[in-house]
Formats: structure tokens, sequence, C-alpha cells
């Protein structure tokens, strides 16, 4: 797809300074991008690329004031990183889909696939389980009995989803998620320990993204959930009965034991863990590393081990820092 300078601003509701004429055929980073590309400048850390980028056109704040003259063409608009977000969706959702059944695939007797489906080759999908409209499911997907996958999720290569699982509509599984696997229970006995059967079931609402190798625990009894808008990231735990709101974002390897309750529109750093059988509110937003062990309420920013206010941590951290000067003898 190529337009010109004007046309994509007119696209963005974007105001154009520069050459409006100028084509744009593909996207790049600031700092790499060459002729007929756009970027965009969202982080002000990237400002200095902007005087000497070779991109032929730039999304910008409107209300950027440069220090130093410019050679390529700029389109202001209110969010750069928002309408760069909105124009690679565009872009995406006009790439045709693949459609129809591949072999081999194996599907249950009585398992309906619709015509705008698409079952890719090696995949199984179990008896009593249902598949929605535009739902894509990619080789090698396991599938197992009496799921449900909603209407155009998509479920990448070599994810699985296990038995009596729910996916909602316009979900996202990548290549290697593990939905439904058995939750982490044993009973400790003098002989060692007794598995105890997980008999519950996990519930992933809408537009919920999940990343590769992900796995979230099916419930002892119940479901595990996951609340509509969710986005999880690549290598994320998400143990058996943990119940996570609306609009939350995990980054990687972060980790929530058992049983744990998670509000709506929180954010989790890479690699935070939180302990089981605990609430956390809505709002928060938790540094990466930190280690959550007691109830959060709402709209903190908490950061370290164990959590505490972020900024008390970066307090700490300098005087931290500092500790040796009290240990260190003079000559």
């Amino acid at each position: 797809m190529e337009l010109t300078a004007i046309e994509l601003a007119k696209l963005v509701n974007g105001q154009v300074e520069g050459d409006g004429n100028v084509a744009l055929s593909s996207f790049g980073k600031i700092e790499e991008a060459g002729p007929g590309s756009l970027t965009f400048l969202a982080n002000p850390k990237y400002t200095h690329f902007l005087y000497t980028t070779k991109a032929s056109a730039v999304l910008v704040r409107k209300d950027l004031a440069p220090e130093y003259p410019i050679e390529t063409t700029l389109i202001r608009v209110d969010d750069p990183y928002a309408t760069i977000a909105d124009l690679l969706r565009l872009i995406e959702s006009r790439k045709p889909k693949p459609r129809g059944i591949e072999s081999p695939a194996y599907i249950a007797d009585g398992v309906d696939i619709p015509d705008d489906c698409y079952v890719g080759a090696f995949a199984y999908i179990g008896k009593n389980s249902r598949i929605s409209n535009g739902a894509l499911i990619y080789p090698q997907v396991y599938v197992g009995e009496n799921v449900h996958i909603g209407e155009g999720t998509i479920l990448y290569a070599g994810c699985k989803i296990y038995s009596g699982c729910r996916i909602g509509a316009h979900c996202v599984i990548h290549a290697g998620a593990v939905i439904g696997a058995d939750g982490f229970g044993f009973a400790p006995t003098p002989h060692g320990y007794d598995k105890i059967p997980q008999t519950g079931i996990v519930e992933i609402a809408d537009n919920v993204e999940i990343g590769a190798n992900t796995t979230i625990d099916r419930a002892t009894f119940g479901s595990t959930k996951i609340g509509q808008g969710t986005k999880l990231d690549n290598l994320i735990q998400i143990a058996h009965n943990v119940e996570i709101g609306e609009n939350n974002v995990f980054a990687s390897q972060s980790g929530v034991a058992g049983s744990t309750k998670i509000g709506d529109w929180n954010m989790l750093g890479g690699q935070v863990g939180v302990a089981g059988h605990i609430r956390i509110g809505n709002y928060n937003e938790i540094g990466a590393q930190s280690g959550i062990h007691k109830n959060v309420s709402d709209k903190q920013r908490l950061m370290g081990y164990p959590a505490v206010n972020a900024r008390d941590f970066a307090r700490n951290a300098v005087l931290i820092r500092k500790l040796h000067t009290l240990f260190d003898k003079k000559d």
C-alpha cells in the first residue's frame, strides 16, 4: 500500500509540515528508516534521531517544537504511538486470511467447522468442541474435548487447549502456549506428595492476547479466569484458580500463584512474582522483579522485594549504594 503524506494525514487526522506529496510505502524505526518509509517519535529519548533520520515522514506530537532544522516531512498527530498502532492494524486487517481445512488434520466426528474458518495441517480438534465463525487454527494446534473457541480467535502453531476450556471471541494465543494444564496441587503425606485432581477449567474472555510459551493452569475446581482485554506477554505462569480482571498487561516472566485475585487495569513489569491467596486491586503499577506477598489496594506504584512504594524504593536504593561509606576507615 502506498500513500502520500497528505493522504496519510487525512487518514489519521494529522497535519502535514513539509513535502505533502512524498510517497510512503513502508514502516521503519526512526534510527534505521530509509526513503519511502514512515516512522514515528513517541519517546523523547529518540528525539535526536529526528534531525538525522532518512525516513520520508515522521509522525510526531502536535505540540513538538524542533530545536534544529528538519529535512523530513512531519505529520503532527495527537498521539504518534497510538497512530502508528492504528496504521499497523489497518495494514494487518487487509492481509488475506487462510481458509479451509488442510490435510492431514484430525477433526472429531460431529465437530462443525464453519466455512470461514481455517484448520492447519496436523491440527487436532477433539469431540464435542465448538469452533466459532472466523476462527484460525494453525498447524499442530491441539484442541481437546468440549472446548469452545470464540468468533475470530486465532490459535497459532503448536498451542495447546486442554479439555473443557473456554476461549472468548477475537483472542490471540501464540505458539507454544498451554491453556488448561493441571494446576500444581499436591497433598503432603508420610510417603510423599499425592496429586490432587484438577477438575476445573480455564475461562478466557474476549479480546485477550496470550504470548508464546505462556501457561495458564486449570482450576482445582471451578475456573481460572482471564478477563476481557487483558494482555499477557511470553513466558508467563498463571496458576490454578487465579482470577485476573479486565485490561491488565503483564510483561514477560511474571508469575501469579494459586487463588490470587487481580482487578482491572493493572500493569506488571517483567519477572514480577505474586504470592498466592491474596488480592490486588485496580490501576496499580508494579515494577520489574517486584515481589508481591500481601494484598494491594488501588492506584499503587510498587517496586522491590518485598514490594514497597516506588518512591521509597528509589530512595532506599540510593542509600544502600552509600551504605559502605559508614564502614570505610580513614587512613
